[in-house]
């Protein structure tokens, strides 16, 4: 059977393009080396470190390639960089997996940052241009999967506000197009420490 250079040339590419398909059985023996900070099942009990059980797979997977590319790339973490830098597409695939398959433990937002922090997850603030949350995390924080929108409900509201001011101040901006960092840049300090304790009594 014969095939065409182009014919030949084309299924290559789209051979190579296929996604990697994760299994979350072969990620829980791949995760040692992540148990000392992100805990056990995903479940990270230090509150500056993040909780990766239920996240989206697909998010799971853009942080990891991430943080792969070192001090160029969009994410910088010289900690993460050296665990994973020698993970291959399979491994990143299945540990996200096995993350995603994982159930999260629930938090608890402090009442005294409640009202504050629904005014902004829920509605924004008109004023200062900052969107309502939800708009792109949906109304109980899962986020949205396909758009690569994490989840947020459950979320440590000390890592939360962690990551917010790391986009205020241009230190994470593997965000697309920028927008965390255009939101972020418009918050006070209290609006993201009251949406961010919010964000962790989300169910």
């Amino acid at each position: 059977m014969k095939f065409s250079f182009p014919l030949l040339l084309l299924f290559l590419v789209s051979f190579s393009c296929a996604a990697v398909t994760g299994s979350s059985e072969a990620g829980n023996a791949k995760v040692e080396a992540c148990v000392a900070c992100h805990g056990v099942n995903g479940n990270s009990v230090v509150p500056n470190w993040p909780k990766l059980a239920g996240q989206h797979e697909s998010y799971l997977v853009k942080q990891l390639k991430e943080f792969q590319q070192g001090e160029e790339g969009p994410r910088s973490n010289p900690a993460m960089y050296g665990i994973i830098v020698n993970l291959t597409e399979q491994d990143i695939a299945d540990i996200a997996a096995y993350y995603a398959a994982e159930e999260q433990t629930s938090g608890q937002a402090k009442p005294e940052w409640v009202a504050l922090g629904e005014k902004i997850y829920r509605g924004g603030n008109l004023e200062k241009s900052i969107p309502a949350c939800l708009a792109c995390h949906g109304p109980s924080g899962k986020g949205n999967a396909p758009a690569k929108y994490p989840r947020l409900s459950g979320q440590h509201s000390d890592y939360t506000e962690l990551q917010l001011k790391s986009f205020r101040d241009g230190s994470r901006k593997n965000d697309p197009s920028g927008m965390m960092q255009q939101i972020a840049a418009r918050m006070s300090d209290d609006e993201i420490k009251a949406v961010s304790s919010y964000i962790e009594g989300l169910r």
